[in-house]
């Protein structure tokens, strides 16, 4: 039995406090509001109960922000795409920013396993002056357990509109752009953090964002940072374990959140279990 599950959340401001109205069907829910670091932002949990993502299963998760609003959002664990028979697993994510709404996507990692036929797609809509901070890591197998993505599919999408789009179809099979020097590289991780506004960044800051990001990627093989757009900035590295990515995207996060927010790093106390 396949699972359909949708989620809504609704985040606006009541004086100093980022308030959220969430409304579900099916198995993804989140916990309980957590204020870590004051009223003005609202930290979220999501979580999915089964466990993980089977082919037929359909994940929804439609987030409002509305002026003023701050929300970070994360999970407790990896979203797990399962072996597939034949359907697809889908995760969809749809996210508008309203006024100077400022959200921070960070999600653990999504794992594909060895003949899963799995699509995520996360869409974020940033308007008027509105600012987010999103991650995104994709992790092929488990080579750790020694289990390897062999048979399969995932397509990952990722959209800023009218700011930034990357999509692609990844095939197990593609030995050429998994193994060669000039694709993966053999490595079976891909991490991707993204600072986006909807207004141009001002110069100083677009550099201060670039030159933190190249600051931590010195010495590593597979990391860069670049600026696709005026209001977009972005890191992109590959990685034999998800480990060292989410290592580097953390910190690299908490320079960014300092340099635009002027905020220091308040990291989910689900990081650190």
């Amino acid at each position: 039995m396949a699972w359909h599950a949708e989620l809504s959340i609704r985040y606006f401001r009541d004086n100093e406090r980022t308030v959220a109205l969430d409304r579900h069907e099916g198995p993804l829910r989140v916990l309980q509001r957590l204020y870590p670091e004051g009223p003005r932002v609202c930290h979220h949990v999501l979580v999915h109960p089964p466990g993980g993502v089977a082919g037929g299963d359909e994940l929804h998760l439609s987030l409002q922000l509305e002026p003023g609003s701050h929300a970070l959002l994360t999970t407790p664990g990896a979203t797990r795409f399962y072996r597939s028979l034949g359907e697809t697993a889908l995760q969809r994510v749809q996210a508008t920013l309203q006024g100077d709404a400022r959200l921070e996507w960070m999600p653990l990692e999504a794992i594909a396993h060895d003949a899963c036929r799995a699509e995520n797609h996360l869409r974020f809509e940033l308007q008027d002056a509105a600012q987010m901070i999103g991650w995104d890591v994709v992790a092929l197998g488990l080579p750790a357990a020694n289990d390897p993505w062999r048979r399969g599919s995932f397509l990952q999408h990722l959209e800023l509109p009218g700011l930034w789009l990357e999509r692609g179809r990844i095939e197990a099979a593609d030995t050429r752009l998994l193994d060669s020097p000039l694709g993966w590289a053999g490595r079976r991780v891909l991490g991707t953090l993204w600072f986006a506004s909807a207004q141009p960044l001002p110069a100083a800051l677009r550099e201060a964002l670039l030159e933190a990001g190249r600051a931590l990627c010195e010495g590593e093989p597979c990391a860069g940072v670049t600026s696709p757009s005026p209001r977009v900035v972005v890191l992109r590295m590959l990685a034999e374990r998800v480990e060292p990515a989410q290592r580097l995207m953390q910190q690299l996060w908490a320079r960014w959140r300092e340099a635009a927010w002027q905020m220091p790093a308040c990291a989910p106390r689900v990081w650190r279990t």
